[in-house]
């Protein structure tokens, strides 16, 4: 009888130490496209592999890249509020069209370096964070960028405008309505699609980033870049809510902490990719992390400058707002009063 009591005794004080039965989970994670090159390579898989390390916490994960399952990335925020992956590396444009808020974070126009973009982020992501939760069970655990989108075209151009009667790839419907503002034809098709598009004469022109751009193989099939930053191409990780809720709080936090230290990790590299890339795509060195090709530089003019400068006042907040309010009737005010407001100093 006094073994029971001592053992009772014992686990007693364990329990209350929080050191007696640790919790061990098992998480289902569904990452970046392979095609989108190698934030996700490098970084993003390689945390996913050694979850247990990275966050501290007992768990393993089974994590696969989007373009290896057959789901559409416009389907994320619905497969993680009905649970079929428990945590998802949100392409935040493609899912705007569940959820219009998210686009608040990457207007056309509103973030043309990466300073600005971690200034909107940290005004408006609580919001984001706040519909996301409410409408689909899904908690924001970071949000990061692929860095700035740019043009490439197989036709010359020198300058915006030169988009006019042209057929443009797009990705979201907000950068969509800047394409059609200077004379373009948006046309929206996923990323894997892209580069045998340009090859095809589908589009003549697509928007994205240097980096992903050059592992896609778009210099192969186009002959102009002008890197002009239209968007930062935003992306987030986003967890089903009730399997974060189901966690103690004490790993909740090791998880968010260890999300925190990826996001972190993510901006720094996507700022050095960019950088490099650019140079690798018109042939110039140093050229270290993706193929040399020979692509014409475009020079960045100050029409060009102020054409996207402008576009978020005449341009991409307007047509968003319209959007956004009639699916969450606080948006655009959210906004001016976050974001507006960092904008304003």
């Amino acid at each position: 009888m006094k073994k029971i009591s001592s053992f009772a005794a014992a686990a007693a004080v364990a329990l209350a130490s929080g050191s007696a039965f640790a919790q061990s989970y098992e998480f289902k994670a569904l990452g970046q496209p392979v095609a989108t090159g190698l934030i996700q390579k490098n970084v993003e898989q390689p945390f996913f592999e050694n979850f247990a390390e990275r966050t501290g916490i007992d768990a393993s994960v089974d994590y696969k890249p989007l373009d290896v399952t057959g789901i559409k990335d416009t389907e994320e925020l619905r497969i993680l509020k009905g649970g079929l992956f428990d945590i998802v590396s949100l392409r935040m444009s493609q899912v705007s069209r569940d959820e219009p808020t998210i686009l608040g974070l990457d207007l056309v126009g509103l973030n043309p370096d990466y300073a600005t973009g971690r200034k909107t982020i940290a005004a408006y992501e609580a919001k984001v964070d706040e519909q996301l939760q409410q409408k689909f069970n899904t908690k924001l655990l970071g949000v990061w960028p692929f860095g700035p989108q740019v043009l490439f075209c197989k036709p010359e151009i020198s300058k915006l405008t030169d988009l006019q009667g042209k057929k443009v790839r797009v990705y979201d419907q907000n950068l969509a309505n800047f394409v059609s503002s200077v004379g373009g034809t948006p046309v929206p098709i996923g990323f894997p699609d892209v580069q045998q598009s340009l090859a095809r004469g589908v589009v003549d022109c697509a928007i994205t980033g240097p980096s992903s751009a050059n592992s896609a193989g778009w210099p192969e099939v186009t002959e102009y870049m002008l890197p002009v930053a239209f968007q930062l191409a935003l992306n987030g990780y986003g967890m089903n809510l009730d399997k974060f809720n189901a966690m103690s709080p004490e790993d909740q936090q090791k998880l968010e902490a260890g999300f925190d230290a990826l996001v972190d990790e993510i901006w720094s590299y996507s700022e050095e990719l960019f950088d490099d890339a650019v140079r690798c795509n018109v042939g110039a060195d140093p050229c270290e992390t993706v193929k040399k090709y020979s692509l014409k530089l475009v020079e960045v003019s100050d029409e060009d400058r102020a054409i996207i400068g402008n576009a978020v006042t005449e341009v991409s907040f307007p047509t968003w707002a319209e959007v956004c309010d009639a699916q969450n009737p606080t948006c655009s005010a959210d906004w001016k009063e976050t974001v507006g407001a960092v904008l304003a100093k």
